[in-house]
């Protein structure tokens, strides 16, 4: 069982945002410790529940604090920026952890219209370009040839090195996976996203016309899903509450940062209770054996090779103790080992049940 997370620098009502950055890096290194396989952070932009902005740089600090974990974009939302750029900034990244980095790819915006024309001002006319762009950016970070008569075929990439960021696709649609498939890269599907409408459909797409090659002679495929695992089912519903409240506000446009469960819990009295129930009954939410028994039985049904998990909680150290229940229902660390050591965000006088 190859488990993966994706942490996106969650802002939480009192709570500065600096402190989300560091969160994400001191939740690697706990990730790295449980035995998880990758971390990937993801770039949201003008997103008042979603602040890392800049995956490239938590992706650095990340690499000088850890040892072994991959470490991950999901993604560079790349009409945003120019190939060659990107491939510089990997091989860098690359270069500091050589052989653990992964360079996951996006074709939104991770943003409004607005806020994508003001990173970059051609960003309107990007994406039809992403096929070419993505077919550009493997040959420099790869340092081969591009296409015959490429304008900038004299143009190379560096620092040049033995090793080189493995480029991935993500999405949520079946555009993604055909663009994965095309190329014959990894492909990895937002579920959590879209509540896996469209999923299975896009995963046997990539799988069906996807076009082998000398790294990736077969397809290779993930999900990434919402979870929370908690030592009981009232436990785990009562600090995903917060999680809860965040997407029937999004459905309305509303964003901000995570409430407390009691603040959360006293809010969600305006929705429709049985929408409500719906997204709990949905979510990977439970114990550690119950959540991985839905991961891996989502994962044997649609067919992938890997399973990331993203979890939003209120309080730090209730989220770092979701992975380690989770771990430990999946083997990665034995049931004895200690309690995992305390976020630097972390106070005991916090509501909420004991961990």
């Amino acid at each position: 069982m190859r488990l993966s997370v994706l942490d996106q620098s969650i802002a939480v009502a009192g709570r500065p945002h600096d402190q989300s950055i560091r969160n994400t890096v001191a939740l690697a290194q706990h990730c790295e410790a449980l035995g998880y396989d990758r971390f990937w952070v993801s770039e949201h932009h003008n997103h008042p529940t979603i602040v890392g902005t800049a995956p490239e740089i938590v992706i650095a600090a990340i690499a000088a604090t850890t040892q072994r974990i991959r470490i991950g974009s999901a993604g560079i939302m790349l009409p945003h920026y120019a190939p060659f750029k990107v491939a510089e900034v990997f091989r860098v990244l690359d270069a500091l952890a050589p052989g653990r980095i992964d360079l996951g790819l996006g074709r939104a915006p991770g943003s409004d219209g607005r806020t994508a024309f003001a990173l970059n001002p051609a960003a309107n006319e990007r994406p039809e370009h992403f096929p070419a762009d993505v077919r550009d950016l493997i040959a420099w970070v790869h340092n081969e040839p591009l296409v015959d008569r490429h304008p900038f075929a004299a143009v190379q990439a560096y620092p040049q090195g033995t090793t080189a960021p493995e480029v991935w696709i993500l999405g949520s649609s079946d555009y993604g996976a055909q663009v994965a498939a095309l190329f014959g890269l990894p492909y990895c599907y937002a579920w959590f996203f879209s509540d896996g409408a469209g999923g299975e459909r896009a995963i046997d797409l990539y799988k069906k016309s996807y076009r082998p090659n000398a790294r990736h002679p077969e397809p290779h495929s993930a999900l990434c899903v919402l979870a929370f695992a908690a030592p009981t089912m009232e436990e785990a519903q009562y600090h995903f509450t917060p999680r809860v409240l965040s997407r029937m506000h999004r459905d309305r446009g509303i964003l901000g940062p995570l409430e407390s469960p009691e603040a959360a819990a006293a809010a969600l009295a305006q929705y429709d209770q049985g929408r409500v129930e719906r997204f709990r009954k949905d979510s990977f939410v439970g114990t550690g054996p119950e959540v991985l028994a839905r991961i891996e039985e989502l994962k044997t049904r649609v067919g992938v090779d890997e399973m990331a998990v993203v979890t939003w909680t209120y309080d730090e150290e209730v989220r770092r103790a979701s992975y380690t229940h989770l771990a430990k229902a999946a083997g990665f660390i034995p049931k004895e080992s200690r309690a995992p050591a305390k976020s630097a965000d972390s106070d005991a006088s916090r509501p909420g049940f004991p961990i």
